[in-house]
């Protein structure tokens, strides 16, 4: 069997590590795994020594401004050269790209397994825009041959919103991460505090309008102690705007942002509570490396799988949506949770791409052969 994955390129995201994470996991099982991008850029490049791939020649053109178009003109051909079993289509954002291969190639396009990676709900968007978007699910509902939910509470939202039939849904919890990094996690020592250190509070992500980071902030600059910190790790068009807001807030001398960092282990370790302040999500991967690291969450309930995610309380508190003063007093409360440290790693284990990846490669099979 002969699958293939397109991806933009290497920038931080967490569907394209998880993405990558699964190209390797499926060759190291002997799978005839292809992988081509529209452009080698992008920060996690170094992650992955030895990885090959067929990279679309641009000649010098910037295309990161127009990436999807690229990936539209280019994969077809890519498809027609390496002739795959399967297409993988790695999440939410590349379903576009997916749906135009179905147009243009017809029956000459391999079957579709697309994993859904955010949350289908979107009640951040604006009330005229969702009967188009609720237009554009339906339509992928059709065009992809097979949908994966990454958590089994986005069964019912798959089936209703996309209006795909029970039988050509698949859920398979998604791979966060890998036994060896929850071994690792699991026998760090967390480093020493002194008595009179503030707390710390944690945030993993693009910095971009999803994450909602100025809600964070807010939230933060509410309860925020002399001594607290906040750090933001991760990269995006939205720093400016994040450090300005910071300043305003009076808190710019409390809060870090390194950029992106990986791994993250360090950082998890060091920290009190990991805070999520998204509009939408799916199964953000930095949920179940929190709970390997034996950190409590506080996020907004931004996607239909958080509270099963979070042990419907066991292992973190949620907030509504943009409510920055429930997201302010979770903040301030969670280190009164009850945590049961091996339970969260419990939790951590159904995220394994050691699970996952063979759970893809039988739903790939199906499609191969169906």
């Amino acid at each position: 069997m002969r699958v293939l994955t397109f991806l933009h390129s290497f920038e931080p995201g967490g569907v394209e590590r998880v993405a990558l994470r699964l190209h390797r996991a499926w060759l190291a099982q002997g799978i005839d795994a292809r992988l081509v991008l529209g452009r080698t850029q992008g920060a996690m490049r170094g992650e992955w020594p030895g990885l090959e791939a067929e990279v679309f020649d641009s000649h010098g053109v910037p295309t990161a401004a127009w990436e999807t178009l690229w990936m539209m003109l280019r994969l077809p051909g890519a498809i027609r050269r390496h002739r795959p079993d399967v297409l993988f289509c790695a999440g939410n954002s590349y379903t576009v790209v997916a749906v135009v291969m179905r147009l243009v190639l017809g029956k000459r396009c391999p079957p579709i397994l697309a994993k859904i990676s955010n949350d289908l709900t979107r009640a951040d968007l604006p009330a005229p825009a969702r009967p188009f978007y609720r237009l554009w699910l339906c339509i992928q509902g059709r065009m992809l041959h097979r949908v994966v939910g990454m958590a089994q509470p986005m069964r019912a939202e798959l089936q209703d919103l996309m209006g795909v039939p029970a039988d050509r849904v698949a859920i398979i919890d998604d791979p966060a991460l890998d036994e060896a990094q929850i071994a690792h996690l699991e026998t760090l020592p967390r480093p020493p505090r002194p008595a009179a250190a503030g707390r710390r509070f944690l945030a993993i992500g693009r910095l971009a309008a999803q994450k909602n980071f100025p809600l964070l902030l807010r939230a933060f600059a509410r309860i925020a102690r002399p001594t607290d910190r906040l750090t933001i790790l991760g990269e995006g068009g939205a720093r400016k705007t994040l450090q300005t807001l910071a300043r305003s807030l009076d808190v710019a001398d409390r809060v870090d942002m390194p950029g992106h960092v990986n791994p993250v282990s360090d950082a998890l370790l060091a920290a009190d509570a990991l805070v999520m302040s998204s509009d939408y999500e799916g199964v953000p991967a930095v949920v179940p490396e929190a709970l390997a690291a034996g950190l409590p969450v506080v996020s907004t309930d931004c996607s239909v799988s958080m509270a099963d995610l979070l042990g419907h309380g066991r292992f973190g508190l949620l907030v509504p949506v943009r409510d920055e003063a429930a997201l302010a007093a979770a903040m301030d409360g969670i280190a009164a949770l009850p945590f049961d440290s091996a339970a969260a790693r419990t939790q951590a284990r159904r995220f394994t791409v050691e699970i996952a990846a063979q759970s893809y490669v039988v739903e790939m099979q199906r499609l191969a052969h169906g």
